[in-house]
């Protein structure tokens, strides 16, 4: 995730460092050709591609709305598992009686916040199609391990054991039914914070909207020289480039924004929120958790100094 403010010009142009090679070149020659040889002295009214470049304008726009709306549901879907596993772990503070030496009850209230905290970072993982399951042994028990080894969706296994042990807690007399009740529409929700995370990550961003769009931004850079030139002469090369850059740029952003889980600078930054909710659920247990100390699992962040 991109944590500064202050990103350089060279991260930014970049990203499109093959398209602006390609345009120079192709001004350049333009320029060269348009200059030398008689019979290459060809224009067109500017008003052809100032036509074609408003169009492309709209349709970026658009793109762009959409692949920031698909980045604004992730970042809200994980703003409320941030939230719900607060309401998690105080349900489970305030529900069951810990105190009086209640040993077994205060160790199945941190068994459970804990795991928490592990599907946090596994649901991160699962989504970047990484190992969901690196780093969670400082988290979970042994058995908990081996038995979500054997499903393929590790955060649906995760709550699959804390219903269970939600069931447990009831049978032991640990809660009533009502609070048992409203622990289980909290599992409830981070299911579906779950599926809406899947939904975003497996929806693909229609592709010939992309191809359609982008066959249309290089017409527009081929016939932009053509013109300029009879207007500004060689000082077309540096607009056309300052033109093309930016739109090519504006395309660049909305491919990455699109998708928010592909573990890149622009995604939402899942590993880092689900530090924030271990630190605070240890501290809501009196782990006297730290912001310096490092997180049970290791994080990959990406920082633009």
């Amino acid at each position: 995730m991109l944590l500064k403010e202050n990103i350089p010009i060279s991260y930014i142009f970049g990203k499109i460092r093959k398209e602006i090679i390609m345009v120079t070149i192709y001004a350049v020659l333009i320029a060269i050709c348009y200059n030398t040889f008689h019979f290459t002295r060809i224009s067109i009214p500017i008003a052809v591609p100032t036509i074609l470049g408003t169009v492309i304008s709209l349709l970026l726009a658009f793109k762009s709305n959409q692949a920031y709306d698909r980045w604004w549901e992730a970042r809200t879907i994980w703003g409320a598992i941030v939230n719900d596993s607060r309401s998690l772990t105080r349900q489970l503070l305030t529900f069951v009686d810990t105190h009086m030496g209640a040993t077994e009850e205060r160790i199945f209230c941190e068994r459970f916040a804990k795991r928490q905290i592990a599907w946090c970072y596994c649901l991160s993982r699962h989504l970047r199609r990484e190992d969901p399951l690196e780093g969670l042994e400082n988290l979970i028990s042994s058995e908990d391990l081996e038995y979500i080894k054997n499903y393929s969706n590790a955060p649906l296994a995760l709550l699959e054991l804390q219903g269970s042990d939600l069931r447990n807690a009831f049978k032991l007399g640990w809660i009533n039914e009502y609070q048992q009740v409203e622990i289980d529409k909290t599992l409830t929700r981070f299911s579906n914070h779950m599926g809406g995370c899947e939904r975003i990550k497996n929806t693909v961003f229609p592709a010939t909207y992309s191809v359609y769009i982008h066959f249309a931004l290089v017409l527009f850079v081929i016939l932009l020289p053509f013109g300029l030139i009879e207007f500004f002469g060689v000082v077309e090369v540096p607009l056309v480039l300052a033109i093309a850059s930016s739109f090519f740029l504006i395309e660049k952003m909305a491919i990455h924004l699109q998708d928010p889980f592909e573990n890149k600078p622009t995604d939402t930054p899942t590993t880092t929120i689900s530090k924030t909710i271990e630190r605070d659920i240890r501290q809501m247990l009196k782990e006297n958790y730290k912001t310096e100390e490092k997180s049970s699992v290791s994080a990959k962040v990406f920082y633009i100094l």
